[in-house]
């Protein structure tokens, strides 16, 4: 997605050999235009696919998922990352490392809003090492619920989390795929 892909060059910042940071428009301060572009090219993406519910993880991820599903016109569930007295006990739950934060998170979501047989469609910021999409196909497997995709907003292709989908027969669709960071540069795989 080349409007992304711009928007990265523009104004992503690289911090060592395997961070972007882009929280000028999509993890701190969110570009709502850029984020319905977003959604509408994951709906045209997954347009052949069945899909009930799209599941992400709090917080990054709630963005991209919400414009997707406006444009599919699905409901949003987010995998929470801490217990508050109003989440019932009855949660599916899954532990998930955090690379950029250091920190295992433990994130749930309550049972009324996953159910078996349902057709889920995963959404994530970016896709890294795999572990939040691994946590979210855990849950979802808890559920007995389908995923019928995974849709990632940016990739880095230098890191692991594709080939763990890849091996685990997951579609996953990227709009962004990053093959490195050399020189301070960042250049995309086609």
């Amino acid at each position: 997605m080349k409007l992304l892909e711009n928007r990265i060059r523009q104004d992503g910042r690289i911090l060592g050999t395997e961070i972007l940071k882009v929280d000028s428009f999509l993890n701190h301060q969110i570009d709502p235009e850029l984020m319905a572009a977003i959604g509408k090219e994951f709906a045209r993406l997954f347009a052949d696919k069945k899909i009930d519910k799209i599941v992400t993880v709090e917080s990054s991820g709630i963005a991209p998922a919400v414009f997707t599903g406006l444009s599919l016109h699905v409901p949003v569930v987010f995998a929470r990352k801490n217990k508050s007295l109003t989440l019932p006990d009855d949660v599916w739950m899954a532990d998930v490392y955090s690379f950029t934060k250091e920190v295992t998170n433990h994130i749930m979501i309550d049972h009324r809003f996953l159910a078996a047989g349902e057709h889920i469609l995963l959404i994530d910021d970016f896709l890294a090492n795999g572990q939040a999409i691994e946590g979210l196909l855990s849950i979802t497997q808890q559920a007995e619920a389908e995923v019928v995709g995974v849709g990632i907003v940016i990739e880095k292709t230098f890191q692991k989390g594709r080939q763990l989908l890849d091996e685990l027969g997951v579609e996953v669709k990227s709009l962004a795929r990053i093959k490195s960071f050399d020189d301070g540069k960042i250049s995309f795989l086609s």
